[in-house]
């Protein structure tokens, strides 16, 4: 470990620390002799001017918090492990439809490969040994979403053409956005909609003929939103009114009882070894498609309607083979 790694550690436990550290603590938490501990030690003080001193009542070091109370090392410090890990988000960023900050980040990006390559260290690993595939990622075009953050976050009004797939229609709409939605690999943007007087949840990628309005959104509490657009399952907005009681195979039920369909969802472990998942929903769609997902290995035991609809997609499906 190089001095700027020792000088960022040893810096790290004295903000820790409200009382004295040892010279046996400090020497034990990094891993390295006390005379090393010493050398960074001198090297805060005289270079960094670290107001370290030595209490001899407590018999153990500290960073002196007098006056305003904290002390801070010159420019932006990162430990090896905040760089590759600043790396791998910004890696994942770029992967994500539609290469979010990716010119933003670049100037940031190159400091940090500087720094390492400084250090005789590569950035290389971080790019061979991670990997992000997305499944089901419709493409979005960037301008798209910076438009939306833009709006979003300095809360001015949009206005868009917007392209519905069920109905197969599209319709001019000026909206209030409210929040960007990053959900199964799409942008979406919860909205107050002027002309449906209503919430909206508007995918990203239907969005065209974009443009940022010189008027004020409307503004709504979190918990009016997180009323309307929390309860009920999946993208689809509106209140839960149903219960979905699903039960999963026992080959199953393994993976099932460790994942999170819904913050409000409760799970049971059955007698024959299969669980029994219950979670709200308003709208079935997509609680319909993650079902039939599972095929034999669930079966929905209430209520009737929701039963019968995965029912009738199961025979229709059947049909395709016949």
């Amino acid at each position: 470990m190089n001095t700027f790694d020792r000088i960022y550690e040893l810096r790290a436990i004295f903000q820790s620390h409200r009382y004295p550290v040892s010279a046996e603590d400090l020497a034990a938490q990094m891993e390295c002799s006390w005379p090393t501990v010493k050398r960074v030690m001198k090297k805060m003080r005289d270079e960094l001017g670290a107001p370290i001193r030595y209490d001899r009542k407590q018999k153990g070091y500290i960073l002196d918090r007098a006056g305003d109370g904290q002390h801070e090392l010159p420019g932006l410090w990162f430990s090896l492990s905040e760089l590759h890990a600043l790396l791998t988000l910004h890696e994942l960023l770029n992967r994500m439809q539609p290469g979010l900050l990716r010119q933003e980040f670049s100037p940031f990006r190159q400091r940090i490969e500087s720094i390492l390559k400084g250090r005789k260290m590569s950035t290389g690993e971080v790019f061979r040994r991670f990997r992000f595939f997305s499944v089901g990622a419709r493409a979005c075009l960037p301008d798209n979403f910076h438009l939306a953050a833009s709006a979003t976050l300095q809360r001015r009004k949009l206005d868009f053409c917007y392209q519905n797939r069920a109905a197969e229609s599209s319709s001019r709409r000026i909206v209030s956005p409210q929040r960007l939605i990053y959900y199964r690999e799409n942008w979406y943007l919860d909205s107050w909609c002027h002309q449906a007087g209503d919430f909206r949840t508007f995918a990203l990628d239907r969005v065209s003929e974009i443009a940022l309005l010189d008027e004020t959104a409307l503004e709504i509490a979190d918990e009016e939103l997180d009323d309307h657009y929390a309860g009920a399952f999946g993208i689809f907005s509106g209140p839960a009114t149903r219960t979905a009681v699903l039960r999963f195979t026992p080959k199953r039920a393994r993976w099932i009882a460790a994942e999170q369909w819904h913050p409000e969802q409760q799970g049971s472990w059955l007698e024959d070894g299969s669980y029994q998942l219950c979670l709200p929903y308003g709208d079935s769609r997509e609680l319909v498609l993650d079902i039939l997902r599972y095929g034999p290995d669930v079966e929905v035991l209430a209520p009737d309607d929701l039963r019968r609809e995965v029912r009738a997609r199961l025979t229709a499906a059947l049909k395709q083979y016949e």
